[in-house]
C-alpha cells in the first residue's frame, strides 16, 4: 500500500525504529541511518554463544536498509539531506538538542526541504522543561503519564511495563500522523512537522480514567480483585488451574452469565436484582462466583461463556498465545528471515491487507551498513565520490570494513 513513500529513519530504541517498521510492512522504502556503532538493541543477546539472530532488533527493523553515516561532520551530514531530498518522510527519535547541535532539527531543514514531512518522536514533547530529558517508555509512557499509577493497585509495589509496550503504542500514533501529514501535502504540496511522545501518548492510551479525572477530579483505579466492586466483571479461576476474564457489557450479560454458570437464581436475589444492589454486595457475589467457576473446567467454562455470547478470555502466557489459534487466525504471527539465512515466526505489524499485497514472509533487520553504498549512489554520489566519503569517515560501508 506505501509502495513509492520513501521513509528516512535516524532513531534508536524501540519508538522511531518501530514507526518506520510498520510503513515497511506496508510496503514502503525505509532507510535506517545509523552511527558506525549502530542502534545499540543491536547487541541484545550478543554476548550469548547459545542463540543465533536477534528477534527484537529484526522485530523493531525489519524490511529496512541501513545506511551509516558520521552526522557530526560535515561531510556526513551533507549526505544525509542529500538522501532526505528524495524523501517523503523522516522518522527521529534522537533528543532535540543533539538535532539542533547538528543542525538537523526541523527548523534547520525545512527551507531546504519544504515538502519533507519531519516526524519527531520525544519523550516528553517538544516544549517545557522535558524537552531533552532521556526517557524510555517505562519512564515517560508508564510511569509519569498515570498509565502504572492507575494499573498498580494500592498496597502493590510498583512494576514495570514490559519492554516497548508504551513504544509500540507510539509508533502507532507516529505512523499514523505522519501518513496524515502525506495526505495534506497532497493538498497543499507543503511539508511539515509531526510531533509525538511517549507521555502524550500514555496519557490517551489511559484516557478513559483520565477523562474522568480531568472533568470530575477523581477517578476510579486498578485494585486487587477481592476488594473489587464489580465482582461479575472479573477473573475467575478454574477447576483445572487456569484464570478467565469475563466482562459485562449491557444489562443481559448479568442474566446470561448466571445462567451460563448454572446458578439462574442468583438473578432474583435480591441481594444482586441491580448494578447498584451487586456493587453493594460485591464481596458475597465474588465468593458465589468463585466456587461456581472453581467447579467448571476450562473447556468447559469456555463453552457456556461463549454460547451465553459473553465477553471472556482465558488469560494466557505468551507460550499460549503462539499456539492460540484465534491469534493465527487474526494474522498476529509472520514468517521472517533473518540475515544470517534463518526462518523463524515473529509478530506481525497490527494492521492487516489481506490480499495479493500481503508477502508470504519478510526480510529481517539489515546487516549495520549494508546499503550504505547503494543508497549513496542513488542520491546522486558518484562511486568516486562515496569513495572519498568512506575513506574520510563521513560514511562507513561495513562490508569493506570487515
Amino acid at each position: 500500500m506505501l509502495e513509492g513513500l520513501k521513509v528516512v529513519e535516524f532513531s534508536t530504541w524501540v519508538a522511531g525504529p518501530s514507526a518506520a517498521m510498520v510503513m515497511a510492512d506496508w510496503g514502503a522504502d525505509v532507510i535506517k541511518v545509523e552511527s558506525r556503532t549502530g542502534d545499540p538493541v543491536r547487541n541484545l543477546f550478543a554476548a550469548r554463544e547459545d542463540v543465533t539472530g536477534n528477534p527484537v532488533f529484526d522485530l523493531q527493523n525489519r524490511g529496512k536498509r541501513s545506511l551509516v553515516l558520521d552526522t557530526g561532520t560535515a561531510d556526513g551530514r551533507a549526505a544525509l539531506l542529500r538522501v532526505l531530498a528524495g524523501a517523503d518522510i523522516f522518522i527521529t527519535n534522537l533528543r532535540p538538542g543533539a538535532l539542533k547541535r547538528a543542525r538537523l532539527d526541523y527548523d534547520a531543514i525545512k527551507d531546504e526541504l519544504p515538502r519533507l514531512i519531519y516526524a519527531s518522536v520525544t519523550g516528553y514533547g517538544l516544549e517545557g522543561d522535558g524537552v531533552d530529558l532521556p526517557a524510555f517508555d517505562l519512564a515517560a509512557f508508564w510511569t509519569r503519564s498515570g498509565v502504572g499509577g492507575a494499573t498498580i493497585p494500592d498496597g502493590i509495589d510498583p512494576f514495570f511495563c514490559r519492554p516497548g509496550m508504551g513504544d509500540s503504542a507510539c509508533a502507532l500514533a507516529t505512523a499514523s500522523a505522519a501518513l496524515a501529514a502525506v495526505i495534506e501535502r497532497g493538498r497543499t504540496g507543503k511539508g511539515r512537522l509531526v510531533e509525538t511522545s511517549l507521555i502524550r501518548t500514555g496519557s490517551y492510551a489511559v484516557g478513559w480514567d483520565l477523562s474522568i479525572q480531568l472533568k470530575f477530579g477523581e477517578h476510579n483505579r486498578a485494585v486487587p480483585r477481592a476488594r473489587t466492586q464489580s465482582a461479575v466483571s472479573n477473573y475467575f479461576k478454574t477447576a483445572d488451574g487456569h484464570w478467565v476474564s469475563v466482562s459485562v457489557r449491557s444489562p443481559r450479560d448479568w442474566p446470561a452469565i448466571a445462567a451460563g454458570i448454572g446458578h439462574p437464581e442468583l438473578v432474583a436475589d435480591p441481594r444482586f436484582a441491580t448494578p447498584m444492589d451487586r456493587v453493594a454486595n460485591a464481596q458475597a457475589l465474588l465468593a458465589i462466583l468463585d466456587a461456581a467457576f472453581s467447579r467448571l473446567s476450562l473447556d468447559e467454562a469456555a463453552e457456556r461463556l461463549t454460547k451465553a455470547d459473553v465477553i471472556w478470555a482465558p488469560l494466557q502466557s505468551l507460550a499460549q498465545v503462539a499456539e492460540d489459534p484465534y491469534a493465527h487466525a487474526a494474522g498476529c504471527f509472520i514468517e521472517v528471515e533473518n540475515a544470517l539465512g534463518e526462518r523463524f515466526m515473529a509478530p506481525a505489524s497490527p494492521a492487516r491487507l489481506p490480499g495479493d499485497t500481503e508477502p508470504g514472509h519478510r526480510k529481517g533487520a539489515p546487516p549495520l551498513g549494508a546499503h550504505t553504498r547503494e543508497i549513496l549512489i542513488a542520491a546522486g554520489y558518484a562511486p568516486g565520490e562515496v569513495d572519498a566519503l568512506v575513506e574520510s569517515g563521513a560514511a562507513v560501508d561495513i562490508r569493506e570494513d570487515a
